[in-house]
Formats: C-alpha cells, structure tokens, sequence
C-alpha cells in the first residue's frame, strides 16, 4: 500500500480548523553507506516507494555490484514510469566525494548513514545537512530448538568473532534450556 498521502491522526481545533498529521515525502535521500550491496537495492526501493529521490554512495569493495544494481533499478524503473533521475549512484569512491556529498544542502534534503558506529559518527558530525541518525545495529541470532547445536554455536561465533566492529555483527546472546553460549 502506498504511505504517502495516508492520514495518520488528526483533531480539529475549537476555531473549526481541522489539523492532520500525514505522511509526505522529503523530496531527495542520500544515503551512505559501507561495503553492503543490498543497500543498495533496499535504498532505492524505499525512497521510491515513499515518493523520494535517491542520492547513493556506497563504498568502494562493492562499486561494481552497486553499479550493476542500480543500473539495474533504473532500467526497470523508467519501464515502469520513473522519472528519470529520480535515482542516482555516486561512483566516485574518494573520501572527498563522501565529504562534498555532505555539503549539498538545498540539494539533498536528509542524510541516512548505514554502516558502522565510525561511518555514522562521521557523518552526524560533518554533515551541513539533517541527518537521520540511524544505530548502528542491534543484531541477534535465533537458535531453534531443533538446530544442529554445533553448527549453531560455530554461526553465532564467526558472526562476532570474525569481524566485531562491522555493523552487522551480533551484539546480544540469549540462553535456552538446552543451550547457553559462554
């Protein structure tokens, strides 16, 4: 279902004025982002869904999957009736372009951070744009009682152990009867 345009709450004043809270785009996203392909498909399908421009930059490791996503994107997008430029993916992996990126306000209207607590702080603190300031990741693993327990406790070990400062490394342990985590 489409959100924009959806009447989330309204009231009406004692003048008669009638005051809606509704749901509206806010006209073009950047989003930055680290090593994640799927940002990139997940970006530009949220930002067009509700109704905004997508700005993206990506990091460099996956350059050329995000480029192939995104041309990808916007192939299918203006068959389907897209306007043209509505998506855009930033290829210039030098960390001057990220930082000019954060200077275009009046261009871009919000700034989304995706990745680590580095990326983020970075971007919270040099941005002249608003920025949505996102956390940087409260992941969990669900061990099902029927798993493989050996084979649960070498996943939930390589998802923090093998890198723990990526953003999507596993923060929480949770302890069942039949299996606890040390």
């Amino acid at each position: 279902q489409d959100p924009v345009g959806e009447i989330v709450s309204g009231s009406t004043a004692r003048s008669g004025i009638r005051i809606l809270k509704k749901r509206v785009p806010f006209g073009v996203v950047g989003m930055i982002y680290e090593a994640r392909p799927n940002v990139t498909a997940d970006a530009i399908a949220i930002c067009l869904k509700t109704g905004n421009a997508a700005v993206l930059k990506g990091g460099k490791e996956a350059l050329y999957s995000n480029q192939a996503i995104a041309q990808a994107a916007i192939e299918a997008g203006l068959r389907a009736g897209m306007p043209a430029g509505a998506v855009a993916l930033i290829t210039n992996t030098d960390r001057e372009a990220t930082a000019y990126l954060m200077t275009l306000r009046g261009y871009i209207d919000v700034l989304i951070p995706r990745g680590g607590a580095g990326l983020i702080q970075a971007v919270v603190q040099n941005s002249r744009i608003p920025v949505i300031e996102t956390g940087v990741g409260n992941c969990h693993v669900y061990v099902d009682a029927s798993a493989d327990l050996q084979m649960a406790a070498d996943i939930v070990v390589n998802a923090k152990v093998s890198r723990p400062s990526v953003c999507n490394a596993i923060e929480n342990q949770f302890e069942f009867p039949t299996f606890r985590m040390t």
